[in-house]
């Protein structure tokens, strides 16, 4: 008997490796499967409810987009780079040291402070502006220019979220020029970094960064040249320049690397 377990010692031991070998390869695919599910390392996981592309307009525009439905969107007060947060989205609307100067609500709430507050987000400040509005219990998206939150039109103001910026006026034709500069779009005909939030008609929300300086008729052109052609609404111009910042899991637009206030994150989930 001895003699026959000696003769299987080395079978034995080649089984062994051979086990411990497809074990080690069966935890390595493991764990390749679950990274490439996750947009993140595994400590830090934003949803995964977006799809991202690149769109080349014929004046030499590029836009980065990250498509989404509203109800995964969260607008998040934050004081960094939007690419050295922990989130997925873009930047939100304009401010000054600090203070928001566009509207930034989720149900009714002013996401830096108090209603009526100077810079929490419940007011854009000195003109009625363009505002993105997801009115979630009527499923509907509008742009509504207002000054304050309060002004807003929504079925139920604990279930919806808007967005100050410029209006984008996408069905307005050449009035559309106008109505930015009645709403104090900053450099509206120089070449800037440019970004925008629009909305097309099955109420996809698309985050849109420009990579590249462009004046916001050339982002504007771009923006209906190029996405979603034929089904856009409407939307709305963001802040721009060194703000004008993206990230995802495919890319991080960090402008000019300067830090912002607000950001349109994508819900965690």
């Amino acid at each position: 008997m001895f003699i026959v377990l000696k003769n299987r010692l080395p079978a034995l031991t080649k089984r062994r490796g051979q086990l411990l070998l497809l074990g080690f390869l069966l935890g390595l695919i493991l764990s390749l499967m679950i990274g490439a599910l996750s947009d993140m390392p595994l400590f830090h996981n934003p949803s995964r409810h977006y799809t991202y592309s690149t769109y080349k307009a014929a004046n030499g525009v590029k836009l980065h987009a990250m498509r989404t439905v509203p109800d995964n969107i969260v607008l998040k007060p934050i004081r960094s780079n939007v690419t050295r947060t922990e989130e997925f989205g873009i930047n939100g609307g304009f401010f000054w040291n600090g203070d928001l100067l566009s509207i930034a609500v989720m149900n009714d709430m002013p996401i830096r402070g108090v209603p009526h507050e100077y810079g929490s987000g419940w007011t854009n400040i000195d003109y009625p502006k363009g505002t993105l509005v997801w009115d979630e219990a009527a499923g509907r998206f509008s742009v509504q220019v207002v000054e304050g939150a309060n002004q807003l039109q929504v079925t139920d103001r604990s279930r919806y979220w808007a967005q100050g910026g410029v209006s984008m006026s996408l069905g307005a034709g050449a009035q559309w020029a106008d109505q930015a500069k009645k709403e104090d779009m900053p450099a509206f005909g120089e070449a800037r970094l440019r970004s925008g939030a629009v909305y097309d008609r099955m109420n996809n929300l698309w985050l849109l960064v420009s990579d590249q300086p462009c004046t916001v008729p050339e982002f504007r052109a771009a923006v209906l040249e190029v996405i979603a052609p034929g089904q856009l609404v409407d939307g709305i111009f963001l802040d721009g320049d060194g703000s004008s910042q993206m990230r995802s899991r495919q890319v991080a637009l960090k402008g000019d690397s300067r830090e912002v206030y607000q950001m349109l994150a994508l819900r965690r989930k």
